[in-house]
């Protein structure tokens, strides 16, 4: 497999999210300062590419900057489990400890420019600036809260409401840093992805997507997602909090 491009000063794509500086929370002079002193380069990958690979250890931490990617994790007969998707602003490799291997691989999308950390600097962050640390600690308790959900739906939900959550979960994180034009996302995974995320055979997950269409509530068309009845399809999926979309930005 490929290597990704290092790059000192990559030029993201028009659209990309954390150009609206609204999204994300404000930083003080200090923070920033040490910020880019934590940053050791950008890299770039191309569709396809792998970004931590399981059962390996990785020096590294990585924001994306722009681009979609997903996390997973693999049986010994091949079978994958996705288990969260990762859009600009997300932070990974903070599952891992400092010294164990990751136990979950990333995989790229679409093209993805990524910020690039060390992670011995970690124990830096904490101790020298609390307020970066507790955003990082933020960050991670939002990424447990989502797999919490997740959890909940491949043990509870049916497989149209567990499509249901999967499919407003994604549009509405999406929403929040800038993704969403016109009310119409445009979704770079096939239902392969989808399948291997709602713990569905691919045959299944078809067949419920077009249950879910003709409910009236989303439009999927060429990869475009467009949610029509936002009330309903929360509804259907049991949405009971919406997270805030302002956060912060390592």
């Amino acid at each position: 497999m490929s290597q990704p491009i290092s790059v000192l000063t990559p030029t993201p794509c028009k659209e990309c999210p954390l150009r609206q500086r609204d999204i994300f929370r404000d930083r003080s002079p200090s923070d920033v300062a040490f910020i880019q002193e934590f940053k050791t380069n950008e890299f770039f990958y191309q569709p396809n590419q792998t970004i931590l690979f399981e059962n390996a250890k990785s020096d590294q931490l990585f924001t994306m900057l722009s681009g979609w990617a997903f996390r997973f994790k693999t049986l010994e007969d091949g079978r994958r489990q996705i288990i969260n998707y990762v859009l600009p602003g997300d932070l990974m490799g903070l599952q891992a400890s400092l010294s164990a291997p990751m136990t979950h691989g990333v995989d790229t999308l679409t093209e993805c420019v990524l910020c690039v950390f060390q992670r011995e600097k970690l124990w830096d962050l904490f101790s020298g600036h609390p307020q970066l640390g507790f955003d990082v600690t933020w960050l991670a308790a939002r990424e447990e809260s989502t797999l919490d959900e997740f959890l909940l739906s491949i043990g509870r939900r049916t497989a149209l409401e567990r499509l249901a959550y999967l499919l407003w979960f994604l549009f509405d994180k999406a929403k929040g840093i800038g993704l969403v034009k016109n009310n119409r996302l445009e979704m770079p995974m096939r239902q392969g992805h989808l399948a291997d995320t709602l713990g569905l055979s691919l045959v299944h997950t078809n067949k419920t997507l077009q249950k879910l269409r003709e409910k009236g509530s989303i439009q999927l068309n060429d990869r475009y997602l467009t949610i029509i009845d936002e009330q309903s399809l929360m509804r259907l999926a049991h949405v009971e909090t919406k997270i805030p979309n302002s956060r912060p930005l390592i």
